[in-house]
């Protein structure tokens, strides 16, 4: 279950962000992930909340974003979404696109409660 190694990670930022910000703890974080990461959500949401106890982010909201499958087409210059499974562009079908956005991970956003 690689989810665990990449909330290890994720939480290590976090734990990073919230102690340059002197936060007190960690109110919400979201992390937005693209369709073709390879990452299970339900399993990440999983890990998280197992790998958060005793620190700072331990009562934080973990707020997951899809991302679709956006591609440029190298033909036609349409960019446009595209399904997982086929990276054609929308508009002419072409195969010939370069995929501009749905296989990432992201850490989006941090809240945090920080002292008055």
């Amino acid at each position: 279950m690689h989810e665990l190694s990449l909330c290890d990670d994720l939480l290590g930022q976090v734990i990073a962000i919230a102690a340059q910000h002197k936060a007190q703890s960690v109110a919400s974080i979201t992390v937005r992930i693209g369709t073709l990461a390879g990452v299970e959500p339900l399993l990440l949401d999983s890990a998280f909340n197992l790998i958060k106890a005793g620190t700072v982010a331990e009562h934080a909201e973990l707020i997951l974003e899809t991302s679709q499958v956006t591609v440029l087409c190298r033909d036609c210059g349409a960019q446009s979404e595209a399904t997982a499974n086929c990276l054609l562009c929308n508009v002419c079908q072409s195969h010939e696109t370069t995929l501009l956005s749905g296989d990432e991970l992201i850490l989006a956003s941090v809240a945090l409660n920080c002292p008055d």
